[in-house]
């Protein structure tokens, strides 16, 4: 490990960032240094301008990706090297807004019924009733779920950050009765519960094949269809 990788992953740590956060630091700012062939604290604003214009031109980027590019390089130059005035040298490409894709009642509806078996019913209507992330679906565990206050515990969310989701009655009686969303990871694994990494996979995995059983293309945003979840 070089000295500068290794402060740069102090000044990481010292801002508890997630080791996700830091990985992907480290991935681009090794791909920038590779990309010149030097060193990434021998570089300037130059080799900046024509990085990020490889990143567009060449890779053919999103601006959401570039901007991920460009928040490494700038934790690199200013708060790493303190370089501060290379932030104006290290803009963010402007990105457009555009109004995502939200299923109707009846489509989410359509997706539920789709589901192969209980366990991945009882998952998809979590998922559209409290609007979870799949990522966080994975980490769901029965003692999660309150009842008596008929809400869900989300941990260590998006940002790190705890929250609670209001919980729809019959996702209540499926997932509390039942204890689906436990059992269901030991029967898919087969006797073991399988890693986070295995279940966001396996979430995926059936989620596009209910998406596709009920002949609604993937890549929409999931919402809060407490109503759909009740049908």
């Amino acid at each position: 490990m070089t000295q500068l990788r290794k402060q740069m992953l102090e000044e990481i740590q010292r801002r508890n960032y997630s080791h996700r956060t830091a990985r992907t630091y480290v991935r681009i700012v090794s791909d920038f240094a590779e990309y010149f062939h030097q060193p990434p604290d021998k570089l300037g604003p130059e080799q900046i301008r024509q990085y990020q214009a490889h990143l567009f031109q060449a890779k053919k980027l999103a601006p959401a990706t570039v901007s991920q590019y460009v928040s490494a390089l700038r934790f690199l130059f200013v708060k790493t090297l303190r370089r501060h005035f290379l932030a104006e040298y290290i803009p963010f490409p402007k990105a457009r807004k555009r109004l995502p894709t939200v299923l109707s009642s009846e489509e989410v509806t359509r997706v539920i019924d789709a589901a192969g078996n209980l366990y991945h019913r009882t998952l998809l209507m979590t998922l559209y009733s409290t609007a979870a992330r799949r990522a966080e679906l994975c980490r769901l565990k029965v003692q999660d779920i309150d009842s008596q206050r008929m809400m869900i515990r989300i941990h260590q969310g998006k940002g790190g950050r705890d929250r609670e989701v209001p919980l729809s009655q019959v996702c209540q009686l499926f997932c509390v009765n039942d204890q689906v969303l436990f059992l269901g990871w030991v029967r898919e694994g087969r006797g073991n519960i399988p890693s986070l990494a295995q279940r966001f996979r396996r979430i995926l995995r059936f989620h596009d094949a209910a998406l596709s059983k009920a002949g609604i293309r993937s890549g929409h945003r999931i919402v809060k269809w407490l109503s759909a979840a009740r049908q």
